[in-house]
């Protein structure tokens, strides 16, 4: 009875901790869904700085290419030139997913450095960047693990899971787990280093508001974009894994 009292008391304490929330939220409540409403109003402005800045890039193609289009082919010869570089000659298909995965990415990023998400009020919590967020970080990397798996399957049938058991069976259950170390890595190094370069700008700032946290910022901005780079290439390179078949 003492054991079943304390493995009773055991899991009540882990639901206890389950429910504790870091900082405060903002939630809409849709239906019998509550949804997470800070996430998805910097989502949505990320999502519309994207629309207008493709909607601006197609209007009115020139044939000698003026300096903002000259831009938006740059961009996406560099995303082409990443699907390539990790997927090799089958890339096309897939530039669109990681183009779209760079660019939220990169703009998320930079948006919590650029715009004045604080002025802002809410009822609860505060604005920031999307990826400031670990549902929008896991939202990305379980997206990433679709198309891998997706990739994998449609170019291989069901041979593709041969790939668990290879070089030999004793390698399955090893095998099994980097498929979801995958996801988990994507995500949590993404959110980690954007929730860090975000608390050090805070605290700098309070700390000595005038000149210092400047240059931070700007490293801060520099990473940003090196991070939405990673996991663009890192997510090339698992679905051209997936379809060649090697580690």
């Amino acid at each position: 009875m003492n054991v079943i009292s304390c493995s009773s008391n055991t899991l009540k304490g882990l639901y206890d901790i389950s429910s504790v929330e870091v900082g405060q939220h903002f939630y809409w409540q849709i239906g019998g869904l509550q949804v997470h409403a800070q996430v998805l109003i910097t989502s949505w402005v990320v999502i519309a700085i994207l629309l207008g800045s493709a909607l601006i890039a197609v209007r009115n193609p020139q044939t000698i290419p003026t300096a903002g289009q000259n831009f938006f082919e740059y961009v996406l010869e560099f995303i082409r030139d990443v699907s390539k570089t990790q997927i090799g000659e089958e890339y096309g298909p897939w530039v669109p997913f990681i183009g779209t995965m760079f660019l939220f990415i990169f703009v998320s990023n930079w948006s919590g450095a650029l715009l004045p998400w604080k002025i802002i009020q809410l009822p609860h919590g505060e604005l920031a960047a999307p990826t400031n967020d670990i549902n929008t970080t896991v939202a990305l990397a379980l997206l990433t693990s679709v198309a891998y798996f997706y990739a994998g399957l449609s170019k291989k049938g069901l041979g593709y899971f041969s790939k668990y058991i290879q070089p030999t069976p004793i390698l399955l259950p090893i095998n099994i787990l980097e498929d979801f170390t995958k996801p988990l890595s994507l995500s949590f190094r993404l959110f980690g280093n954007i929730l860090a370069d975000e608390l050090v700008v805070v605290v700098l700032v309070s700390l000595v508001p005038l000149v210092v946290p400047i240059p931070v910022m700007f490293l801060g901005l520099f990473t940003s974009g090196i991070q939405a780079l990673i996991f663009a290439t890192l997510a090339a390179a698992y679905i051209g894994e997936s379809m060649e078949g090697h580690h």
